[in-house]
């Protein structure tokens, strides 16, 4: 069997570094290499690794119970000053609010996320600490 794949197909605007993405939805996303008109291709990877991870937290927070109404994500990527300028630290601030939401199963969400389900972490250099905070309304 093979192994399962993700595609994107990605095209030059025209213009400077700006370039337009879809995947299997076909649903397109601007990135500009400039951050000009659009988010910047590591901007992007933030926010691959928010949402995976807010994904999973929804999922799991759910299946305790929790009647999720807010759940929100800043994200920040710590990056070299010199090339490669590429992140060596991510910092998750986490803020939920819902019925039965409490700091605990919200940070047993989170460390499964980190540690086991999200893709796009697991995907990134193993020497890249990812830490958090996290606000319970």
């Amino acid at each position: 069997m093979a192994a399962p794949e993700s595609t994107i197909t990605l095209r030059w605007l025209g213009e400077g570094l700006v370039f337009e993405g879809a995947g299997k939805s076909g649903t397109p996303t601007r990135v500009d290499g400039d951050t000009k008109v659009a988010t910047s291709p590591v901007e992007m990877l933030l926010v691959a690794a928010a949402s995976c991870t807010a994904s999973d937290v929804v999922i799991i927070l759910q299946k305790m119970r929790v009647d999720l109404t807010t759940l929100e994500i800043r994200l920040t990527g710590t990056r070299r000053e010199t090339e490669p300028r590429r992140i060596t630290a991510l910092v998750l601030h986490v803020r939920v609010k819902g019925a039965g939401a409490d700091e605990d199963k919200v940070r047993r969400a989170l460390d499964l996320s980190i540690e086991k389900y999200c893709s796009v972490i697991t995907s990134l250099n193993p020497d890249i600490p990812v830490t958090y905070d996290i606000v319970v309304e």
